[in-house]
């Protein structure tokens, strides 16, 4: 297996791969609601992130296909606490039959490297609640619970 950071010329798998993890997820109230045009804004927005200087996509490839992709990014905190900045992860995604043969894990080293290589000395993401497999699967890699995400849609006609 390798991994490697993802270029201009990788779009159409970079969006492949993250629209999957969308749709994956359609029953958690976040994502259940996807843009009627949700391919079209996604190679804008990730051809951004391939362009960015301050984050990096990687691409976990077995047998030449494309199997996990993770995003890391060079995030500024909050100007009251420490540290200054920090890696937040996002679009962890291991396509279905790949699972549990390493590749998250793979995905999180080479994360390791580039955030070690920037200063950063922390990393941070979302999980839902109701995903076990990744919440247990984090945790394995030493990310601890530490904020809980709660929602709340304005019924019509509320506050008024």
């Amino acid at each position: 297996m390798l991994v490697r950071v993802a270029k201009i010329s990788d779009l159409d798998t970079v969006v492949s791969l993250r629209l999957a993890l969308l749709r994956e997820h359609q029953s958690n109230p976040l994502f259940e609601r996807l843009h009627p045009d949700v391919e079209s804004r996604a190679r804008g927005i990730y051809r951004t992130h391939l362009a960015s200087t301050d984050q990096v996509i990687l691409l976990a490839e077995r047998d030449g296909v494309e199997v996990g992709i993770l995003r890391c990014v060079h995030a500024i905190s909050s100007p009251l606490l420490l540290p200054e900045s920090y890696a937040y992860l996002s679009s962890a995604y291991v396509v279905p039959g790949e699972r549990r043969a390493g590749i998250l894990k793979a995905l999180y080293k080479e994360g390791v490297r580039w955030c070690k290589a920037r200063g950063l000395t922390e990393m941070r993401l979302y999980v839902s609640i109701e995903d076990d497999a990744a919440r247990s699967a984090w945790g394995s890699l030493g990310f601890a619970a530490v904020e809980e995400l709660r929602l709340h849609r304005f019924a019509p006609g509320e506050g008024e």
